[in-house]
């Protein structure tokens, strides 16, 4: 990503612009504003400006527009795979997931909005509460910013973007700089499904764009860095606006001696190496029961070496594509250098690949331990670290030493055991005999603990997060006056005692004098 200044037909400057390249060639596929403070602050007067009238539709009229937007993915699928590809550098098969996923995400929401938003009555048994209608009820809350990360530019980016739409918001959404094509290609879908104008918007640019976002919006929904989001959490704290984050992760995988060790390997291969291992969601590090360690690791090894890594074509052609961001390179390069100098021994891979884009292959790693990076740090690559253990509890056990806790999985045979344990693990979301599936169901909450972030997506806080509640009291039998009422009433109060002794079974009191 450079930054580079176009001119206009008669020579003048245009402003700022962002050149945005194909990882997998270095090939420059397009370029972006670069938007400005002033340039973030009027898309989000538009977006405010435009809010109300979208707010003011019902649950099925913004089910409608979804409807139009579901249709026109999947008619448009093709040409937003090449892009998501061109701008990405993932096998094609990774971008069809993203859209899947959104398809799925804008028929989820447009049914759920509706009952997971609605008007809630509530009791109450207290004596000065009595014959009133009391109820809580959903409000928007204006304009959300969705900050995307630049790993999957469809799905971590306007997939946020569907549930704060369905929930009577506008939206402005800033892509990643590194990927930020595949964002400004759904403002396009908007405006070809007849969309309100303005109720959903991208801004492009970099730090200081999404800075500006974060200074202006009601509600900031982040998906990157722990270190990132850090700031983005204590800006929105001084402007006591809320906001969710989808931070940094560490995913473990446990493998038990019961499991199927066919079942474990393939889970284990799709849970590190899809996406070329860069979602916060990867399984980053294994550890594995002692009886089966050994069948297990030489099983893996032979799988890594199957695994085909390159510019991505058409279906079947890759598993594994480029690296999209350019320093993450260096990172993983240093987690393995770093592991091997401590005394771990590379497997499969444990190098960049020649070539003009950013690859790295596949990388299997064992003896480790928790000294080296790989197995404490988020990596953020197609690298695996496997360690050996004793028995479960030590697996449970090296687990929870870690800073993170988004995801982690369990194989075994014993699903009640596997239970036993998920339930000692300190993530988020932990899945038995499966890794990263839970996150297509959109009815079940995905979120982080401790420094993996803060909120949930899915589920009905996934949606519920992006309204303000608002509690309704009616006195529908209003008397002159009630017994509680000033000027106090001794006989009233002996009253409203008795009637406390009767409602909650305590001890009768004695009479008041």
């Amino acid at each position: 990503m450079t930054q580079t200044r176009t001119l206009t037909a008669d020579g003048a400057p245009a402003g700022a612009h962002i050149a945005v390249d194909n990882p997998a060639t270095g090939a420059v596929v397009g370029h972006v504003p670069d938007a400005t403070e002033r340039e973030v602050a009027q898309a989000v007067a538009r977006a405010r400006r435009a809010q109300p009238g979208w707010a003011a539709l019902d649950a099925r009229s913004r089910a409608e527009f979804f409807t139009r937007g579901r249709r026109w993915l999947l008619s448009h699928r093709e040409e937003i795979t090449d892009l998501i590809v061109e701008e990405n550098g993932k096998a094609r098969e990774d971008a069809i997931v993203e859209i899947v996923y959104c398809a799925a995400a804008f028929a989820h929401w447009a049914k759920a909005a509706r009952r997971l938003l609605a008007e809630t009555k509530i009791r109450s048994w207290s004596p000065f509460v009595l014959g009133r209608s009391m109820y809580t009820r959903r409000v928007p809350l204006g304009v959300v910013a969705v900050i995307g990360p630049w790993n999957n530019p469809l799905l971590n980016s306007f997939g946020d973007a569907i549930p704060a739409l369905a929930a009577g918001n506008a939206v402005v959404l800033k892509p990643s700089e590194h990927t930020p094509l595949t964002a400004l290609l759904m403002e396009r879908m908007a405006r070809e499904c007849g969309w309100p104008e303005d109720v959903f918007q991208v801004v492009t640019g970099a730090g200081a764009t999404g800075q500006a976002l974060v200074d202006t919006a009601d509600f900031v929904m982040f998906t990157g860095s722990t270190r990132t989001g850090r700031r983005v959490a204590a800006r929105a704290g001084e402007r006591l606006i809320p906001c969710s984050l989808e931070l940094g992760g560490k995913d473990a995988l446990i493998v038990l001696a019961d499991a199927s060790l066919e079942r474990a390997v393939n889970v284990t291969l799709q849970g590190a190496l899809s996406n070329g291992g860069q979602m916060c969601t990867s399984v980053e590090r294994v550890y594995v029961e002692e009886p089966v360690y050994d069948a297990y690791v030489e099983l893996l090894r032979e799988r890594f070496q199957q695994v085909t890594s390159g510019t991505p074509a058409g279906l079947g052609s890759v598993d594994v594509g480029a690296m999209t961001f350019p320093p993450q390179l260096a990172t993983v390069q240093d987690h393995v250098d770093d592991a091997v100098q401590k005394g771990a021994r590379v497997v499969v891979g444990g190098h960049a690949a020649p070539g003009p884009g950013r690859f790295f292959s596949p990388t299997l790693l064992v003896d480790v331990d928790h000294s080296m990076k790989c197995m404490r740090e988020e990596t953020f690559g197609p690298t695996l670290p496997v360690m050996k253990v004793a028995d479960a509890d030590e697996a449970v056990r090296l687990v929870n030493d870690s800073s993170y806790g988004l995801q982690a999985s369990i194989i075994g045979s014993n699903t009640k055991r596997a239970r036993r344990l998920a339930e000692r693990l300190e993530a988020g979301c932990v899945t038995v005999n499966d890794a990263q599936t839970n996150y297509m169901a959109l009815g079940l909450p995905m979120g982080g603990w401790k420094d993996s972030g803060l909120g949930v997506r899915h589920g009905a806080e996934g949606i519920r997060k992006y309204t303000k509640l608002q509690a309704v009291s009616i006195n529908r039998f209003p008397l002159r006056r009630d017994l509680h009422m000033i000027p106090y009433d001794p006989s009233a109060y002996r009253f409203i005692l008795r009637l406390v002794d009767v409602m909650y079974g305590t001890r009768r009191r004695p009479r008041d004098k």
